[in-house]
């Protein structure tokens, strides 16, 4: 499990400097449409099998990249791979009385808005900010091979982070996200893909969900056409 995640990571990596070795430096008020990079950061599981934030976490990693529509709002697609892990052995209200435990991989691939709360950039208008905090909520897919069957759902995240210009092409984001999927068998322990508890589920009634904390370094692409004389 950890020798794919550390691919998605190297091969998101390698993509993200390709990007930068085709890239020029023009002057300092130049705009870019687009950024890319890698991500990694640690992920955890809420579930049927754990009702703590971040008690059983595992390693993520993965790729991002964001369009700009303008200093404040931004089109954000990440495809990352994640580890998740659960137990009922330290439940503070564990109801059950079979022990279950549980860990696997997880893929994840998501679009995202982004909304800054202030201006994002470091050119000499439009009043902006090297360091800004923002929000994003989005959808996405969720793909759980083994140890059970292929389980494929939606997920829903939203979440807030805060992002830094290092550079005048450089980036460094930090994300926290909840990302509410519509399946109840993320938490299988068998082969079956059986939901271990048996509980009858809605829409997104008693549904899994998982967390990340991502850290994000990308690179500024693409600039942006100047209409100016």
């Amino acid at each position: 499990m950890k020798n794919r995640i550390l691919s998605v990571a190297l091969f998101a990596a390698l993509l993200s400097c390709g990007g930068m070795s085709f890239a020029q430096t023009p002057d300092d008020d130049t705009e870019y449409l687009m950024e890319i990079g890698p991500a990694t950061g640690v992920s955890f599981y809420m579930g049927d099998a754990n009702d703590r934030l971040y008690r059983d976490s595992r390693f993520m990693g993965g790729i991002v990249a964001r369009y700009r529509f303008n200093p404040r709002l931004a089109l954000k697609a990440d495809l990352t791979a994640a580890g998740i892990a659960g137990s009922t052995t330290n439940m503070s209200d564990r109801t059950f009385p079979e022990e279950i435990n549980f860990s696997r991989t997880i893929y994840d691939f998501g679009v995202q808005v982004e909304g800054n709360f202030l201006a994002y950039g470091t050119t000499t208008y439009n009043d902006c900010h090297r360091l800004v905090p923002y929000y994003l909520l989005g959808i996405g897919m969720t793909f759980a091979p083994e140890p059970a069957e292929n389980d494929f759902a939606a997920c829903f995240p939203i979440g807030i982070g805060v992002k830094y210009k290092l550079a005048r092409r450089l980036n460094l984001s930090l994300e926290w996200t909840m990302r509410f999927s519509t399946s109840d068998r993320l938490d299988v322990t068998g082969h079956t893909g059986q939901d271990p508890y048996m509980i009858k589920s809605g829409f997104m009634k008693n549904r899994d969900s998982y967390g990340f904390t991502m850290l994000m370094l990308t690179y500024d692409i693409f600039a942006k056409p100047c209409d100016c004389n």
